[in-house]
């Protein structure tokens, strides 16, 4: 039998809280106008299709350009769904060059599945 050790557990769980939120913390912080910058790392078809509002797209092979993103706010970094890891990525090129940055978990597909406002 595997025995976890509690302390290991509390720091996992602790760096986990501090670089993911959820759809709902998400939609909390817009609502408080909290200093972040959402950002779409999806195509730019599927972003014009719908994104979370106030969102930009910076799509893959746009991440190093910076555009859009400031060193003084978050980047909430979000993709296509749970398992896209576009946005594990540009998270990592990101904070390379020091943009504080988070990953919003279950990308658009968790967005919309729990019915949050969605832009045109």
């Amino acid at each position: 039998m595997l025995t976890q050790d509690p302390r290991q557990a509390g720091d996992y769980f602790a760096q986990k809280l501090a670089y993911l939120t959820g759809p709902f913390e998400l939609s909390g912080q817009i609502k408080r106008n909290e200093p972040i910058t959402i950002v779409d790392v999806r195509l730019p078809s599927d972003f014009q299709a719908g994104h979370i509002p106030g969102a930009i797209n910076l799509p893959q092979g746009k991440w190093h350009t910076l555009a859009g993103v400031s060193k003084d706010k978050t980047a909430v970094v979000y993709c296509y769904s749970q398992t896209c890891k576009l946005a594990a990525a540009a998270a990592v090129e990101l904070a390379a060059a020091g943009i504080p940055v988070v990953e919003m978990e279950g990308g658009f597909e968790a967005w919309e599945k729990n019915a949050l406002p969605v832009e045109r």
